[in-house]
């Protein structure tokens, strides 16, 4: 690990929060992910190889525990207590980058905010049935399609056609649905002028915006002159 060779507690806590994919990692276990397969779904672009090797380096620093799962092979991962207190830095940094920081084209990816999606979503709302979505995306990527199994009061992403009789078709601009989910768009801004088309049951077509949790930054209102992260 690189240092900065300082007593300082910003230096010192720098070294492990700036450490690339760190923050992302710790986001993604506060939100529930327990596996190895989990954490790595919700950072695309992350590898496998780096993704252990922070896991064994927030380990060692007491960030992190691995028990082994109550049943099956392997280990399950949990922010322990300083992980708990690390992640509020990730809240903080979160709150800033709503704030300031506009979400640019290369932000747009679809798949990101149906996972953030999945992780917002209320139970409380969710059909006692199974029901399948399949999502297709456009103006990020050529085209990207996923499908949303809903089954059980709980949300599973396939990247592959599921098998299963779909029952609510989506089609939606990348950068809509991102701002959507993000609460930069209500839904009626998001739908308008066809940015997001809706085909299915009436009934599915009204429910589907009400089971979005939104993302946990949706209230933090955007600053003044907003700068483009490149």
């Amino acid at each position: 690990m690189r240092t900065y060779g300082q007593y300082c507690p910003i230096a010192r806590g720098a070294e492990i929060f700036a450490e690339r994919w760190t923050p992302l990692i710790i986001r993604n276990l506060h939100l529930g992910c327990e596996t190895f397969g989990e954490i790595l779904e919700g950072a695309p672009g992350l590898s496998r190889t780096v993704l252990a090797e922070r896991l064994k380096q927030l380990e060692r620093l007491g960030i992190v525990e691995a028990p082994p799962k109550a049943q099956g092979r392997g280990h399950r991962y949990v922010l322990t207590t300083s992980g708990d207190d690390l992640f509020k830095v990730c809240q903080t940094l979160g709150e800033w980058g709503a704030r300031w920081l506009e979400i640019a084209p290369e932000n747009l990816d679809p798949f990101v905010a149906l996972w953030s999606m999945c992780n917002a979503l209320r139970p409380d709302r969710l059909p006692d049935q199974r029901v399948v979505v399949r999502l297709d995306f456009t103006g990020f990527r050529p085209h990207e399609r996923y499908w949303l199994l809903l089954e059980h009061r709980e949300a599973e992403i396939c990247k592959t056609y599921p098998g299963l009789d779909e029952d609510l078709f989506i089609t939606a601009d990348a950068e809509a649905f991102v701002k959507w989910h993000a609460g930069q768009l209500s839904w009626a801004e998001a739908t308008r002028d066809s940015r997001i088309l809706l085909h299915g049951p009436s009934w599915l077509v009204r429910a589907f915006p009400t089971w979005n949790g939104r993302s946990m930054f949706a209230h933090i209102k955007p600053g003044a002159g907003l700068a483009t992260a490149d």
